[in-house]
């Protein structure tokens, strides 16, 4: 299991900066330009698990370009190029401090609220009556404060966020629409692939030109829930859970292991076969989500492939 990336410290021309995120981690280079390599951290319950996955940087970010390309018609993103399987290269943002978390379904943290007792989230009202993976009557934004590495997200209103100021009411309106507007192309592609798009979140940032565009990830199993949809009605009415193609199965075993990134709580113990198993699982999901199959990168030594590939890329701008 050594043939994983959990950390990086390039030295790339004209580099200002490095910054490390839960899973990415983000080269600043002159003229504006990122560089950001995907490695293969796994990040549950706003934890770093200590163990990488092989394979899961290329696969989230290889399903990240190929779903901004989908979608660039409808809302702009920052990307430029991918010269390497888990790199992609982008125009500097400004990131604005939310996620834009939407729901179609009310599974995952809204079922916990729900069971819970709560009617709530995000000052948005959940119906009475219902139960886990229930279509929710029209899909719902529950934003999130984005966590630094360590810190919990939390759940923030839409009338919370602009009143203290962390966005703009203008550019909220903004958010909200490109949100809605990449969920429902989300939701077609998945239909269009035998699956359901349960709930996933965008992020946003401002160039320094004041364009909003997408950034970071989006529709993988890191930052969105898929059911299949052959079966969800089935499995719905039989009160069974779903089958799910998202990191989900990753929270629910650690939760079976008394681990929810809690105070005071130990991450288990990851044995290299239950990490091959995660690792085939992230193989699956890429088949499903993109429609094509899976090809494995060289990872005999990634490092050096990645910086290689940056460089001769770097080269040509």
């Amino acid at each position: 299991m050594s043939y994983s990336i959990i950390d990086t410290n390039f030295h790339f021309p004209s580099q200002l900066s490095l910054y490390k995120g839960k899973v990415r981690e983000v080269y600043t280079l002159k003229d504006d330009l990122l560089v950001m390599v995907a490695t293969d951290r796994l990040s549950a319950f706003d934890v770093v698990m200590p163990k990488g996955i092989p394979f899961k940087g290329q696969i989230l970010n290889q399903i990240a370009t190929k779903m901004m390309e989908s979608t660039a018609d409808l809302v702009p993103n920052w990307l430029v190029a991918s010269p390497d399987p888990n790199v992609a290269v982008g125009y500097l943002c400004k990131p604005f401090k939310v996620e834009m978390v939407i729901r179609g379904y009310m599974s995952g943290h809204a079922a916990r609220e729900y069971k819970a007792g709560k009617r709530l989230i995000c000052g948005v009202n959940m119906p009475e009556g219902m139960k886990e993976n229930d279509l929710f009557p029209t899909p719902v934004i529950t934003p999130a404060t984005k966590a630094e590495m360590g810190d919990h997200d939390e759940d923030i209103s839409r009338e919370d966020i602009i009143k203290r100021g962390i966005v703009s009411e203008a550019d909220y309106v903004v958010l909200e629409d490109y949100t809605r507007k990449l969920f429902q192309r989300g939701s077609e592609i998945a239909a269009s692939r035998g699956l359901i798009l349960v709930d996933t979140k965008y992020e946003f940032g401002k160039t320094k030109q004041g364009k909003i565009v997408l950034i970071d990830e989006i529709h993988t199993p890191d930052s969105s829930r898929y059911f299949y949809a052959d079966d969800y009605e089935s499995r719905q009415a039989a009160n069974e859970p779903q089958k799910q193609l998202s990191k989900e199965f990753v929270r629910q075993w650690l939760i079976s292991n008394d681990f929810q990134g809690l105070e005071g709580q130990s991450i288990p113990y990851m044995s290299d076969e239950y990490i091959k198993t995660v690792s085939d699982r992230y193989v699956e999901l890429y088949e499903n989500i993109t429609g094509e199959s899976f090809v494995k990168a060289d990872i005999s030594n990634i490092q050096e492939r990645i910086e290689t590939n940056v460089l001769n890329y770097l080269k040509t701008l």
